[in-house]
Order: structure tokens, then sequence, then C-alpha cells
């Protein structure tokens, strides 16, 4: 059609030049020759009818049917390429695109370089399904009945608390997003209010403010998802932002102050559990050890008594064998135990005068110590006098030596 027009111009700009006219193309004539070659092109008539120039076509003008269809047939083609070529596009990374068949969902489509029917057989949505998207919940308008705002809500001890907070979300399923809800900032918005208020209607003023900020926002985040996974909104819940969790400015003051007072009952409770825990020890260590002690000395009494009673029952079966024997032996192991603990001289009383001759305790402790010196005698000793021959033994005996020796003298009897 292009061709046709340029050479149906250039004729036009000919037969003014051979007529010698000088201003510019009569319009008409081109539209007039334009139509008369499309119309060779396509079969038809000569086209214009009125006035023909001379040397212009006949008004018997045969079309020719082979070049009309060879030229309905190209055009078609290209038409038919150009259409088919509007149902190519391209989805970008992060993005889904959902195509429709006469209005009706037909698939999904994900990044890439994608096909779809040309219109109107065929049309295609892309959504950004990887964005962050927020919504802020809870309006600051006060009511005016109550005074209060919007996002005031009741707690389980009948304390009123302001929250505010956003909440972010992806998408999750196009197709979903698109056609199963209206308005999905509003769908999340309805279910955060309806979360929320759920939350601290179960839960104490002083939890919801100072003790389970993070685990509320957790627990929002879970009641959220489950409520908009029952309304299959194809939104996934990423995150809550608690901005603002406060008590009503009427009553601001007095928490503060019930707020500083738990604090300090706080730090006392600490200091008096870390003083327990320092006596605590200290003392069950103590009475352990005194438990221990007198367990010690319990069991050293009861093993001495049975020892000492079990001694006495032997030795008193001896004794009923013999008593002489026993008698003098107890008699000699009591003197020895008794000498053992006291400072031993020797006196020599015969002349009836009380004199320390040797210091024995003194000789028995260099005899062990593996030296034996000569020891010094006091000065008012003098040496004994010489015993009479006669005389077998000093005038004043110890009465218990000579009970000794009567002793061993009635044993010899009884052997005999």
């Amino acid at each position: 059609m292009t061709r046709a027009f340029q050479r149906g111009s250039r004729a036009g700009w000919r037969m003014l030049n051979n007529g010698r006219q000088d201003g510019p193309p009569d319009l008409d004539e081109l539209w007039r020759d334009f139509r008369r070659k499309l119309g060779g092109i396509f079969g038809g008539g000569g086209g214009g009818g009125g006035n023909q120039p001379s040397g212009g076509g006949s008004p018997n003008f045969e079309p020719d049917m082979k070049s009309a269809g060879v030229g309905v047939g190209l055009i078609a083609g290209v038409v038919a390429l150009i259409w088919a070529g509007s149902g190519v596009f391209i989805v970008q990374e992060g993005e889904q695109s959902v195509i429709t068949t006469f209005g009706s969902y037909s698939r999904t489509v994900d990044a890439g370089l994608q096909w779809r029917l040309p219109y109107p057989i065929q049309q295609h949505e892309t959504v950004k399904v990887t964005q962050l998207r927020s919504v802020d919940v809870g309006r600051q308008s006060v009511a005016a009945s109550t005074g209060l705002r919007d996002s005031s809500m009741l707690t389980q001890d009948e304390n009123i608390v302001d929250i505010r907070f956003t909440v972010q979300y992806t998408l999750k399923d196009a197709r979903a997003f698109l056609f199963e809800n209206r308005g999905t900032d509003e769908a999340v918005t309805q279910a955060s209010e309806s979360a929320v208020r759920e939350i601290v209607g179960r839960s104490k003023v002083d939890s919801v403010l100072y003790e389970r900020r993070d685990a509320i926002a957790a627990d929002l985040v879970k009641s959220i998802q489950a409520q908009l996974d029952k309304l299959n909104a194809g939104v996934t819940i990423k995150n809550v932002n608690l901005k603002n969790v406060e008590v009503p400015e009427q009553v601001q003051a007095a928490f503060d102050d019930a707020f500083k007072a738990g604090a300090d009952r706080d730090r006392y409770k600490n200091e008096g559990q870390a003083y327990a825990s320092d006596v605590i020890p200290k003392a069950q260590g103590t009475a352990s050890r005194l438990a221990e002690e007198a367990q010690g000395y319990k069991s050293r009494v009861v093993a001495r008594a049975e020892g000492d009673a079990q001694r006495f029952l032997s030795v008193y079966a001896e004794y009923q064998k013999a008593p002489g024997v026993m008698r003098d032996r107890l008699y000699i192991d009591t003197m020895r135990e008794i000498y053992n603990n006291v400072t031993k001289v020797m006196v020599y009383s015969r002349s009836g005068s009380n004199l320390l001759y040797l210091p024995l305790d003194k000789i028995m402790q260099q005899a062990g110590q593996g030296g034996v010196g000569a020891m010094p005698v006091t000065p008012a000793a003098t040496a004994p006098a010489a015993t009479p021959a006669g005389n077998a033994e000093p005038a004043a005996a110890d009465p218990r030596a000579r009970e000794g020796r009567e002793g061993l003298r009635s044993r010899d009897r009884d052997s005999r």
C-alpha cells in the first residue's frame, strides 16, 4: 500500500510538471491516482469516478485476481504475526504473573520470558510477590463518648491499654491475592485488630506493658497468619513491630509509680536472695561439720565403751581362772599407766629425810633421745649410808611392794 501510494505521488508530480504548473500538487488528483493503484492491486474498479486525467486508467480496468490474493495474504500474515507477537511478555525477578482466559483464571507463571494467547483471548496481570508491604493498625482518633483512642482495649484484669503497631507482609500466592480478596490491606488490618484484642484480652496489664512485649509480637504473627490462611488471602506475615504500648494519659503517672515500686521490689528481692545464697551454704556447711563431729565422737565413745566392756569380760574370765595372778597383773598395769603420765623421782627416806636423789623422768627422756649423760645431783642430796648386812629390807618399805611379794609367795605355795 505504501509503495503504491509513493508511485501514485510520483505520477502526480510528473503530470503536474508536464503541464508546466508552478503551484503545489493537487491533493484530489493524488488521491484519485492512489485509489486507482490500490484498486489494481486488490482487483477493484478504477475507483474515484468523475473526471479522469489524461493518461489515467480506463474505467473498464480488469482486476488481477492473483495479485489481489497475494496482497491480501501478505497483509493478513503480517497482521497475524503482529497479533501473535502481542502475547509475549516478560516477568521480572520477584514477580508472578496471572494469566486469565476470557477473564477466568488459567495459570500462574514465574519470572522469565512468557507467552500467552493474544488479546482478547488471554490477558495477564503481574504482581510483586517479594515486595515487603506494611499496614498500620490502631488509629489515633479519640472517641467523644469515652475520651479514649480507637486503639484502646481491655485487659484481663480490667485495665485499658493503647496499642498501635505495624504489620509487614509479603505475597505467597498471586492468584489468591487477585481473586480471593477484594482488599488485602483491609483484610490484614481486620485480622490484626481481631488478633491483638484476643491476645490482650487474656493478658494482664503488667504483662502487656513490660513483661511480655516481645512474646505478644510473636503471638500476633502466629494469630494473624492463622486468620489470613482461613481467608486464603495468599499473604505471609513477616513481622509485627509494636510502636506504642501505653495506658491512657489520665492514669499514666500512677502506672509509672507502680512500675518503679515493682522495680524496687524486684531489687530488694534479688538482694535478699543474694544474701540468702551467701549465708545458707555457710550455715549448712557448719551444721554438716558439727553433725559429722558429733557422729565421730559418738562412734569413738561407743567403740571405746564396747572395747572396755569386752576387755573387762576377757579379764574377768581370766580372773576367775587365777585371781591372784590377775590381781598382780592389774596392779602392775595400773601402776605403769600412772607412772607413764607423771614425773618420777627417787627419794631416799631411810634416815628420815626426804631428799631428791635422781630425776628419773629426765633420765628416761634422754635415754629415749639416744643420749645418756651425767645427770646433775641436787646439792642437798647425800649418798645413802651402807645398809647393814643383817637387814635384808629397808625399815620403811613400801607396803604395796610388800603385798606384791606376799602375793608371789602365796602363788608359789598354791603351785606346790
